[in-house]
Order: structure tokens, then C-alpha cells, then sequence
């Protein structure tokens, strides 16, 4: 599947159709449910849970979130053949629909090119709404991690790849593996731009600091040591050393020490060399926890004592939800510890998270986990397809708001606090749909989409005035929507004199939206006004404005 040119690119059966698949696909509308939600008022704004295909309503979430999400954390499909999904994107050929939309087994010889044909438009339009500075992270397990590096690079390029972490998911061997048990997964990680991301110091845990002691009561508190010799070679590297009982050392056979002579002297002199307790043991280097970073540069190891395992996972979601078996919990549940480490690395107390395969909504339980925790203000938005993005998505999240009464953890047990908007995915908005009128969206709906389609900026409903049409600003334009969700009013709806001499005067200029215009070219230029013709134009303006 690999194509060896200049750069190494992943080929794979449809992916002439679905590379650019992305930018087809159509804005829906966002429909608010109220009543599912905890919010007085629903709120794209909010926390969020939306009910829907993920690639649709990732692409419909641009407009609001385009650039503003700092972190992504997804738990896609494995691929192992077991988990019976199908690939439901809408592709223009008739012939890829019906190879794409049968559903994946062990037994389909292409398995993996439907993967990859699910996976590049999700990854193309998750990076369009991560923020420069921001971090993708996905799980993932032996059957894809060599196809996921590949997709990764070639969407996000390889020169922003962070590291491959190993997640010890089990804390203990499967002998009824028939050739190896299998204790681990990956967890890829991205940035958006490696040049403009560092992560965040972990926490020193209690073994590290067990580490440091204070055996000789040295004044500047506890230290821990470390060998002063290594095997690369050090010309100066090669003196000997007495120690204070009187024994003299020299690093053995291939091994030098690290600094010059004079600088040993001057470590020694000033108390940072360790001879051990009888004052007869090779040199170690003393290095005091007062003088060390506060925390520790995160580890690519993650041991399941420390970010959880797949069980501690299956029990959290049981006494949530009040399963009534663990069976009846998803085999590939993460646990919140695992998704909290993430969130410890990658993001500020302000950060938006986003997770499009939300499955049981661990990520949302660990963003109100962490908050509680650090006093943060992250927020959060689910995406999920399944008809459980309500009873079980959406459910966990209400319980680990209110509180879960059997809760072992006192903070869960009285509920985490926080709210939520919950959202499904409505109707496209499609050009054909605003020739024929058999689907025209609200005004609102339409200038979101319009604004962020337009200007590539984010759509901020504070911005906009119905009465004039503004819809809202950018560096050069003032852009205006005139539109009505009405097929009568929208056949004698157009750009006149008098409705251009009622937009707002001044010097800048007016990008002005309306099914049609009568005026010339004279009035356009003395009123300052840049036309486009409803539906057809909408994709020109940003070349306008970049002109």
C-alpha cells in the first residue's frame, strides 16, 4: 500500500475519491434538544454532545469552531474484523458506495482501504478545527497503527509527529492468547504545528520523590545521585580521582567521565559529589530536589498503575450507568485516568477538548474530572453516531454531573457539576436546497454557515444584526446576508437602491449576499458594495476578500 517517490505516500483502494471527500461535504444544521441536555438554554458554546455521522457534523462545526480546539483525543474503530461497521459516507460514485457500504468483517480481503477510507476525511477536517498550538491524540491497536502513522503524516505531515506511546492496558498476561497476549495499545501523538506546541511538566509522583533522600543532612535538603561516567567518548574524561578515605578511582575500560577535571574539583569542593557513606565509593553526582524542574516531561511508557487498564475502564462505566453485567460494557472503553493524562499534557484550564467517536463518553467524565480537580474551566464536545448517544453518551455525562450515589470517589459520589447542550445533526444545507426552496434553513443557520464558508473566520452571532443583515466583520469587509427562509419572500428579495443606501455607511467595504441585484456596476463601486449571488457565490468570496 506504500508508494515510494519523493516522500513515502500511503495508497490505498478509493482514496482518489475520498481525499478531497472533505470539502464536499455539506454544513448541517445543529438542532438543539433541550430536554436532553443540562442547560437552561441549548448553546454551541457549551459543553457539547451531538448526535449524528461525524464527519457531517465535524464539518458543521466549523463555522463555530474552526482553529479553536486545543486538544483531540479519539477512540476510533480498530479495524480487528470483529466490530461490524460500515462505511456510510456519501460518495459521489455509485460503484464506491456499494464496495464502501457493506458492512466490515474478518473476512474482507479490503478491510483495511475501507478503514483508510473512513479515517482521511475525519483526520483532514479535525485538524481544520484544531488550534496552531494544539495536539491530536488517537488510540489505536496493532491492525492500524502502521496505516494511522501513515494517514497522520500525510495529513498532518511528518514533521509534526510528537511520539507513540505504549499503553499498558492489562495488568496481566492472557494465557489463552494462542501466540502472544496482547498487554498494550499505542496512542499517536501530533501537534498542529510542532513549532508552536510544548507540553505541560506531569506531576512528580510519590516513587519519584521517594527517590530523593538526605543521607549526609546536607543543608540544601533531599538529593538524589546518578553516575558521573558514560561510554561516549570525552578526551579530558580520563583522570583519576581520590575519594576522602584516601581510595582513588578511574572510570573503567570504555566508560569516561563526564566533566573536566577542574569542574569535578569544583563539584566536589562545593558538596555535590557523593562518596558514599564511608567516603570510599566511586563519585556519583548529587542533584538536589530543591533545584530540579517542579514537575517531569511526560514518558512514552504508560504503566496501567498509573493511567488506568481496560478493567478499572469496564467497572467505572458499570457502577455509572448500573450495567448489570460488564459484559453488557464496550470491550474498548477507556478509562478516565488514561484520557486525564492526555488532558494533563496537552491542555490550559480555559482548553476546548473534542472527541468525534465518543463511544461511552469517557472524554467529557475526565474533562469535568480534571476541572473539578484543578479548578479549570475546559470544555468539552462529543460526537457520536450511534442511537445510544443519548441512553448511554449523553446518560454518563448527567450522572457524573449530578452525582452517582454508589460512587466510591466522594467528588463523583456528589457529582462533578458542570453543564451540557445537547445537539443533532439536522438537515444539509445544500445549493439545490435554496433553488427549489424544499429545504431553506434559518437565517441564522444560513449566516453561520455563509460567514465561515466566506471568510474562513469563525461566525460569532453577537456580531450580527437581522434588521440590516450584517452577519459580521473582517479585516477589510463588513459582510451582510439578505435572505429569507420563506419561498415567496425570497423570489422579490434582492440587492436594490434603497436597500443599499440602507446599509450602513463609512469606508469600509460591504460584501453583500442576496439571490440577485439591480444595480450596475457604477452604483456597486460608488456604494462600495462586493456582490454574490445566492447559492452559486458563497465559495468565491474568500477569494475576493484575499484579493
Amino acid at each position: 500500500m506504500l508508494e515510494w517517490g519523493c516522500l513515502p505516500r500511503l495508497e490505498f483502494k478509493g482514496k482518489v475519491f475520498v481525499e478531497n471527500h472533505h470539502l464536499a461535504v455539506p454544513f448541517h444544521e445543529l438542532l438543539p434538544v433541550r430536554e436532553k441536555g443540562l442547560s437552561p438554554k441549548a448553546s454551541v458554546r457549551d459543553n457539547l454532545i451531538v448526535h449524528g455521522d461525524n464527519l457531517a457534523a465535524l464539518k458543521s462545526l466549523l463555522p463555530t469552531y474552526h482553529g479553536k480546539v486545543k486538544c483531540i483525543y479519539i477512540d476510533p474503530p480498530y479495524n480487528t474484523g470483529n466490530e461490524g461497521w460500515a462505511y456510510n459516507d456519501n460518495v459521489n460514485s455509485p460503484l464506491m458506495r456499494d464496495w464502501l457500504g457493506r458492512v466490515v468483517d474478518r473476512d474482507d480481503l479490503t478491510r483495511h482501504d475501507k478503514w483508510c477510507c473512513m479515517m482521511m476525511p475525519r483526520l483532514k477536517l479535525l485538524r481544520e478545527l484544531l488550534r496552531q498550538d494544539g495536539l491530536i491524540v488517537v488510540s489505536i491497536d496493532d491492525n492500524e497503527v502502521h496505516h494511522l502513522r501513515c494517514l497522520m503524516d500525510e495529513v498532518f505531515g511528518e514533521e509534526n509527529f510528537v511520539a507513540t506511546a505504549v499503553w499498558q492496558k492489562v495488568f496481566a498476561p492472557k494465557n489463552t492468547a494462542k501466540y502472544f497476549s496482547e498487554d498494550h495499545d499505542f496512542v499517536l501523538v501530533y501537534a498542529r504545528r510542532i513549532d508552536q506546541w510544548a507540553p505541560n511538566l506531569l506531576e512528580r509522583g510519590e516513587r519519584a520523590i521517594d527517590r530523593y533522600r538526605n543521607p549526609d543532612d546536607d543543608p540544601r535538603g533531599p538529593w538524589s545521585s546518578s553516575d558521573m561516567t558514560a561510554r561516549n567518548f570525552y578526551s579530558r574524561g580520563t583522570y583519576e580521582v581520590t575519594s576522602p578515605s584516601g581510595k582513588k578511582f578511574k572510570p573503567s575500560v570504555g566508560n569516561y567521565f563526564r566533566v573536566s577535571p577542574e569542574k569535578f574539583a569544583k563539584l566536589d569542593a562545593d558538596g555535590r559529589i557523593w562518596w558514599g557513606g564511608n567516603g570510599d565509593s566511586m563519585p556519583r553526582l548529587k542533584r538536589f530536589l530543591a533545584e530540579v524542574k517542579e514537575g517531569v516531561v511526560p514518558q512514552t511508557l504508560w504503566f496501567h498503575k498509573d493511567v488506568g487498564n481496560t478493567q478499572e475502564a469496564k467497572k467505572e462505566l458499570v457502577s455509572t450507568l448500573d450495567f448489570e453485567r460488564s459484559e453488557d460494557v464496550f470491550n474498548t472503553v477507556k478509562p478516565t485516568r488514561l484520557v486525564r493524562r492526555i488532558l494533563q499534557i496537552a491542555t490550559d484550564p480555559d482548553s476546548i477538548i473534542l472527541d468525534s467517536f465518543a463511544g461511552s463518553g469517557t472524554t467529557a467524565h475526565a474533562v469535568l474530572a480534571q476541572n473539578h480537580e484543578d479548578g479549570g474551566n475546559r470544555r468539552f464536545i462529543l460526537v457520536e453516531c450511534e442511537d445510544y448517544a443519548d441512553t448511554i453518551t449523553a446518560e454518563r455525562v448527567r450522572r457524573v454531573i449530578k452525582g452517582v450515589p454508589n460512587a466510591k470517589d466522594d467528588a463523583l459520589k456528589a457529582g462533578l457539576g458542570g453543564t451540557f447542550s445537547y445537539f443533532e445533526l439536522g438537515r444539509p444545507m445544500r445549493q439545490e436546497s435554496l433553488l427549489d426552496g424544499s429545504s431553506l434553513p434559518p437565517w441564522e443557520k444560513l449566516a453561520a454557515y455563509i460567514f465561515f464558508t466566506a471568510t474562513g473566520q469563525e461566525f460569532d452571532p453577537v456580531e450580527t444584526n437581522r434588521e440590516s443583515g450584517l452577519i459580521g466583520r473582517t479585516a477589510s469587509h463588513d459582510v451582510f446576508l439578505l435572505y429569507e427562509p420563506d419561498v415567496d419572500k425570497l423570489k422579490n428579495l434582492a440587492l436594490t437602491l434603497p436597500v443599499a443606501r440602507a446599509l450602513p455607511t463609512g469606508s469600509r467595504r460591504k460584501l453583500v449576499f442576496s439571490p440577485t441585484k439591480y444595480l450596475d456596476r457604477e452604483f456597486l463601486h460608488k456604494y462600495r458594495i462586493d456582490f454574490q449571488q445566492l447559492p452559486f457565490q458563497i465559495y468565491e468570496a474568500i477569494e475576493r476578500l484575499e484579493l
